[in-house]
């Protein structure tokens, strides 16, 4: 009992000490290129905010009158014009499951999460909270009308996404 007991506090240690010193990620900057509201890419690593989900590049919602209006573009747009104010350097946190980089960005000091979630034109997704009760008092941007959560309108189009969207990404005119 004693050795079952003594493995399992060998094991609980080196559990411990796997997560200290886990992966680490250097830091990355540079210039960047939009791919939609809450990605990009520097040189040839894609990067994918942390904490945020804007809408669909195809994506539309309703604006206060009820009319549609292209808020997955126009959150690719702000995202373009953040891009295009300086360099970007980012702080990873580890890898999804398209294997962008996950990480938290800035250019100037400025949040790019907290910038699109204060716009917006993006809803917080673990971070960024009182961003978004802001940008929903101040009906600013989605939150001016409806809309469907980004997770859901990607359920809902499936057929129309595929893992691959990135690959169109690197065709697609850059806006910056």
């Amino acid at each position: 009992m004693s050795g079952t007991l003594t493995a399992l506090a060998v094991l609980a240690v080196v559990a411990v000490g796997a997560t200290l010193l886990g992966p680490r990620y250097d830091p990355v900057s540079g210039r960047a290129r939009v791919s939609d509201g809450d990605s990009f890419r520097l040189g040839e690593e894609r990067i994918r905010l942390l904490d945020i989900d804007a809408p669909e590049f195809d994506q539309t919602c309703t604006d206060a009158s009820g009319a549609d209006w292209p808020c997955g573009r126009a959150a690719r747009d702000h995202m373009a014009r953040l891009l295009a104010s300086g360099v970007v350097s980012c702080v990873p946190h580890g890898h999804d499951r398209f294997g962008r980089l996950l990480a938290n960005c800035e250019i100037g000091g400025r949040d790019l999460g907290r910038e699109m979630v204060s716009a917006g034109l993006a809803i917080a997704n673990g971070g960024y909270d009182h961003e978004e009760q802001q940008a929903r008092r101040q009906r600013l941007g989605i939150w001016a009308g409806t809309f469907d959560a980004p997770r859901a309108w990607r359920d809902d189009h499936q057929d129309g996404l595929s893992p691959l969207k990135w690959l169109s990404d690197l065709f697609r005119p850059s806006q910056t």
